[in-house]
């Protein structure tokens, strides 16, 4: 079998990304756990449409796109955090309007590639490869993550976390949007479990999880958290204080 860190590369490479695909190292985790997912062409042809992800999202990816697009403004620079099959980033660079600027980062090449090729003409649109377990180079008005901390091991989400508040300048938001544990007896709550036992080995850790727990300073953000769909879904905004201090959020739990 080929090395799925080669073939993400080469795949990369056919798409005019070789430069960082050979700067960078795919990470474990994407490697043994969602190769299937984010590394593999063929799935990829299958997955990323969007009534595909309105499936997954059990008929709330239109919902919950909106919600966090609503968030940010026109003119304002923002950073998504990893790309997402279908089209919230296009909703989001449309939401930012063409004074604005958003800028894509993920850690797989084949998505790099993928989200340029869809969003090729856009002029307000960077994207580029970047793990986020390291910090951010520059800040932004706002970051959006949408369903990124489920998929990424326990011990890696307060360096993330921290990473992505430490992006935003002061009054700057982070919006997370991500699975929650569903309320008793919601009718999916069995079904998820399974799914996420098969599809997401990381997932469970999250769901009782407050996010603002993750956070280094939790202090220099105001927190407010939105339970959508029953609990199975959660919007947390993330404001930065006009005190924050200028080295960010500091370090997370992961990261000490």
């Amino acid at each position: 079998m080929p090395d799925p860190g080669g073939t993400a590369a080469a795949l990369a490479s056919g798409a005019g990304d070789a430069a960082d695909a050979a700067a960078r190292t795919v990470p474990d985790y994407l490697l043994h756990t969602y190769r299937w997912a984010y590394l593999d062409r063929r799935m990829l042809f299958w997955l990323d449409r969007p009534a595909v992800v309105s499936a997954i999202l059990w008929g709330n990816a239109g919902r919950l796109m909106a919600a966090a697009a609503s968030c940010f403004e026109a003119g304002q620079s923002v950073l998504q955090a990893a790309a997402v099959y279908g089209d919230f980033s296009a909703r989001l660079a449309q939401q930012l309007g063409e004074r604005g600027r958003l800028e894509v980062v993920d850690a797989a090449p084949l998505q790099v590639a993928n989200l340029r090729r869809k969003l090729r003409g856009r002029r307000n649109v960077r994207v580029r490869v970047h793990d986020l377990r390291q910090p951010l180079a520059r800040r932004f008005d706002g970051v959006c993550c949408f369903f990124l901390l489920h998929e990424v091991p326990a011990e890696a989400r307060g360096r993330i976390v921290d990473n992505l508040l430490a992006g935003v300048e002061a009054g700057g938001r982070v919006v997370f949007v991500d699975y929650h544990r569903p309320g008793a007896g919601h009718p999916l709550g069995l079904p998820m479990r399974w799914i996420f036992r098969r599809f997401e080995p990381f997932a469970e850790s999250l769901l009782d999880q407050d996010l603002a727990t993750l956070a280094g300073r939790p202090q220099d953000f105001t927190w407010r958290k939105t339970l959508v769909f029953g609990g199975l879904y959660q919007i947390v905004v993330a404001t930065a204080g006009p005190d924050r201090s200028a080295g960010g959020a500091g370090p997370g739990p992961a990261s000490r």
